[in-house]
């Protein structure tokens, strides 16, 4: 009989889904959280059961930062330590994760397999997906259109550590008639900014690029330049958290 693990991680953005069938990954699921995160997690399983599992006997772990909202889940798992097995999984090798969420910003060791050492920035928004998307909006650009724009420019000083202040700067310069690419540059290298600063105490010779960024390739490339060491990704990078949760089953 086969066997079905599923990883849930419901994140403040994105809610994914992994399922691996004796040891193989044979199904991903990613929607938005929504406003009702147990409703989203209603929904994964619905669609879980529709199109793979059928009713078979599964094993559930939750993770992310809606994880607590996973009825049917079989045990819950911090995010630090899915997203650590996840990236292992995926990219077979020792180095530092990053993670750049909606609310956060984790930075995790790795060593076979294991999480050795992480950071984690869950102060202020700025330097996450939640950064990038109130600057996105007031740049009028749809969130694929941000790095698009960027590779354009010259970045623009955007100093403030603060996402509410940075926004008045982007305002400011946006009324001086400063070119959108070039403020859609200078948002690009304030976040790389903040990252490598974040990632300074789990330092590395090789980082894997996870979560809703990973297929960002303007922001690889912008990382592995201000870190002077590559960056890996994949697009399953997306579903790091999930897989590690899965993983754990």
């Amino acid at each position: 009989m086969s066997e079905f693990k599923v990883g849930i991680d419901i994140g403040s953005t994105a809610a994914k889904a992994a399922v691996l069938k004796d040891g193989e990954l044979v199904k991903t699921i990613l929607m938005d959280t929504g406003y009702n995160s147990r409703e989203t997690a209603e929904r994964i399983y619905q669609q879980l059961q529709q199109e793979v599992l059928q009713g078979q006997e599964t094993r559930f772990v939750a993770t992310g930062y809606g994880r607590i909202s996973v009825p049917y889940a079989d045990k819950t798992v911090t995010e630090i330590s899915c997203h650590g097995k996840g990236a292992a999984w995926l990219f077979g090798k020792d180095g530092t994760v990053i993670d750049i969420g909606g609310q956060d910003t984790k930075g995790i060791r790795i060593k076979k397999g294991r999480v050795m050492n992480f950071i984690m920035n869950d102060k202020c928004s700025a330097g996450t997906g939640k950064f990038l998307e109130i600057m996105t909006n007031r740049l009028g650009l749809l969130s694929r259109e941000l790095s698009e724009e960027a590779r354009k420019g010259q970045p623009v000083e955007i100093s403030s550590m603060c996402t509410v202040f940075a926004e008045s700067e982007v305002i400011s310069l946006i009324g001086k008639g400063t070119p959108r690419e070039d403020i859609a540059c200078g948002v690009i290298h304030s976040v790389v900014k903040k990252v490598t600063t974040l990632l300074s105490s789990v330092e590395s010779d090789c980082y894997f690029l996870t979560g809703g960024l990973c297929e960002d390739a303007y922001l690889r490339e912008q990382l592995e330049k201000t870190l002077g060491c590559p960056v890996e990704t994949t697009p399953l990078a997306r579903y790091a958290g999930a897989i590690g949760a899965a993983l754990q089953g």
